[in-house]
Formats: C-alpha cells, structure tokens, sequence
C-alpha cells in the first residue's frame, strides 16, 4: 500500500476531473490532477446548458467565458419528421438573469480553460499521464497506478475521485457499469464550414431535426470560426448493425431523410472526418466507496439529446468536491460519507432521462403535449435548462405518462 503523498488524486482533466480538482485545491488540499493525453485535443460535446453558470461562477471562469469568440446560446428549437419547427424554447422563459445564457464551445479550448483554472487555483496538473489502475487495500482505494514515458510508478492519497470519462476506470475495474437498455443507441458526427446559421438572438440556437419517420434525428450547434458541429442520433441496431456502406455514407444517407437539414447545409462544406460512438447511455451502480468517487461520464452518461453531459461533469463533480472536503475534514472517508451527493445526483438524471424516453417514443410530441398541457411548459424549460436537482417534477411526468409509457424512475441510492 503506497504512503499518502497527496490528499486527493484526480483521474482526468476533463470538465469534472478540474471542476473537482480546482474546487479542493482552493480550499487548501493537496490535489494531485492526471490527464492521460496532451491538450489541445478535439471532443465532442459541444452544447452547455445554462444551469452550467452556478458551477462555473464558483469556479472563477465567467469573465473568461464572456470573453471568449463561442457564440451565446440562448434556446433550443425541435423539428419534426416533415420538417415543422417548434416554438423555440426560449431559457429566460424560466429566469430573465444573465443565468439563462450560456455558450456554444470548442471543447479543445474549453476543457483547456478550466484545467489552466485548476492549475491556477493549486492543483498538481500532469498531462501525458496514464492511469493504469486505482490501487485498493481491501475494499478502500489507496492511490493509482500510472505510466509515463514507458515507466510505471503508484502513488498514494486518501480519496481518489474517478473523472476519466467514459473510460470509466473505477467502474469497469470493479464492474459497476449498467447499460441503459432502452437507450442503445449510436452517433455519427462531424464539423461543417459555412453552413447557414440563423440570425440574431436565435444565432447560436442549439436545434434537434428529426428524420422521415423519426428513425434518427440530428443535432446543430453553431460553434466558433463558422464552424457547426452536426451528429445523427439513432438506434444502434438501425444507424449501425443494421446498414451497409461507411460510417460517411450512413450519414449523408440519414441527412437526405432530414428535409429541413439538407437545406442548411448545402453550401457548406465539411472539414472533419465522421466519427461514431456506440452505446453510450449508462449509469454505476455505485457513486462512491471508501476512499473513491465517481463524477462525470465516469458514473454515467445520458443520452445527448438535451445536452446535459457538461452540466452532469460540473455539477456532479462541483458536489463530490464538497462531500470529498468534508469527508477529508472530519476523517471519515466511507463510501457512506463521500456519496452522500448520490440521491440528489441520480435524481436529476433522472429527470432528464424521463424527457429522453418521452422522446424517443414516436408516438409523442411536444408541441401536441404543451397544447393540451400548457402548464407544464416551463416545467420542461427548467429541464432543458438543467435546473433538475432540486426540482419535483412528478406532476409533469404523471401527465406524460398518461399519453405515452414512460419506464420508472430511478431511485437507486
């Protein structure tokens, strides 16, 4: 068992791996912070959500945000099958502050802010850093072992907090993970140049097109440098195992059954290779144990729809930090103490994973819902928005489950 060298050692310099790395540094903790690759490095989600802004004023970073060239985004606007658009869903609806604006990022230079903000704030930052392992001594994690430059070392600390993202070290090491069976699906996306952008207020609108039939829908999401990054979402067993040709060619397939897509992209000319991810929806069963926590895509990810992944990376990883400081405070470092967070996490996910499945039924629609219940509308805003942690939103979901199935919510602890 190596000897405690840091407090807490970070896996990940991802959003949640510097959310909890800066937010323990600064209150005077030893925070040890590994990131197995070299930054800048390209990922994929892109969209933030405004209920981003309470994690990332604490962090310190909104001046730098404000700053910045990524386009505001202020609503998010749904396309039917044959093309119908939504109302915009407007997020000042719910709160006309400055909180209901948020940003459309190149995540290269976004994760690379809030990790420089980690640095600053007193973490230890290594780059170029794997995690080969999370050391255990019975059932309490010790420390990890690493590889660097073809040398392997383990170095020791009281809690080890999991941000290694969909690596989900800790998870798979102690076979954690669950898929989410309803929502196996795959992406297909790339990066356009000189795609056409709507104007004004509605510029940097994150917009969700749906196909002919609802087989798969497409995301749009203006970025900086004329950029848009577009992805189609679908069943794995549609957009995938079910297909021949390349991954290129499914795509341009899927975008001629998206009549109001084609349209936006016809003078634009696509500047990055298609990638794909498979199977990507999936929770632990566990968000803590003695000595370890999980946060971020390292204890789950949903479905990307709704754009919730860098909200759940700061958020989780803003509430394991202040469990993780207490724990650290009082010397209890039980999984009992550090995952205290895990209810109220899991209920927000929840909340959005309802909204995931209602949209996932082609039976169902929001225009139609909102008709016959307009008094959920800014129930579904606050969840668009983000604000889901301490929120009941049961009325609304009682009505939905009353026009289409909706599976249980969760409530594992």
């Amino acid at each position: 068992m190596p000897t405690p060298e840091y407090d807490v050692i970070t896996i990940g310099g991802g959003p949640a791996g510097s959310t909890a790395a800066a937010l323990l540094a600064q209150d005077g903790y030893r925070v040890l912070q590994l990131e197995r690759e070299r930054f800048p490095r390209f990922k994929i989600g892109e969209s933030l959500i405004p209920a981003s802004f309470d994690t990332l004023k604490r962090l310190g970073v909104l001046d730098e945000l404000r700053r910045s060239h990524f386009p505001k985004k202020y609503s998010v606007q749904f396309f039917s099958g044959d093309g119908r658009a939504s109302t915009p869903f407007y997020f000042s609806e719910t709160d006309p502050s400055e909180r209901s604006q948020t940003w459309q990022v190149l995540r290269s230079e976004f994760d690379a802010l809030l990790l420089d903000n980690a640095r600053r704030r007193g973490a230890e930052v290594r780059t170029g850093v794997q995690v080969r392992e999370v050391l255990f001594d019975g059932d309490r994690a010790t420390g990890v072992r690493v590889r660097t430059d073809g040398t392997e070392r383990e170095i020791g600390c009281r809690v080890v907090i999991d941000a290694s993202g969909q690596r989900a070290l800790v998870a798979r090491q102690l076979k954690l993970r669950c898929q989410d069976p309803r929502l196996r699906m795959a992406a297909i996306f790339t990066h356009f140049a000189g795609a056409q952008r709507d104007s004004g207020i509605d510029e940097g609108a994150t917009l969700i097109l749906n196909t002919r039939d609802k087989d798969s829908w497409f995301w749009y999401i203006p970025l900086p440098e004329d950029r848009v990054s577009v992805g189609v979402v679908g069943p794995i067993d549609y957009l995938v195992r079910g297909r021949q040709g390349s991954p290129q060619r499914i795509f341009e397939e899927e975008l001629e059954r998206c009549p109001r897509l084609e349209p936006r992209l016809a003078a634009a000319r696509q500047v990055l290779p298609v990638m794909v991810l498979n199977d990507f929806s999936y929770t632990s069963r566990q968000v803590a144990g003695d000595g370890w926590v999980l946060v971020g895509d390292a204890f789950g990810f949903l479905d990307p729809i709704y754009s919730s992944g860098v909200l759940l990376a700061l958020r989780s990883a803003e509430l394991a930090a202040d469990a993780v400081g207490d724990a650290l405070a009082t010397g209890d470092l039980s999984g009992v103490r550090l995952g205290g967070f895990g209810p109220r996490l899991r209920d927000g996910m929840a909340a959005f994973r309802q909204l995931i499945y209602a949209f996932y039924n082609k039976e169902f629609s929001f225009g139609r819902f909102l008709r016959r219940h307009p008094e959920h509308r800014l129930a579904v805003i606050r969840i668009l928005v983000g604000d889901v942690f301490d929120e009941d939103f049961t009325p609304l979901f009682d009505d939905l489950g009353r026009m289409i199935e909706l599976p249980g919510q969760e409530t594992t602890p």
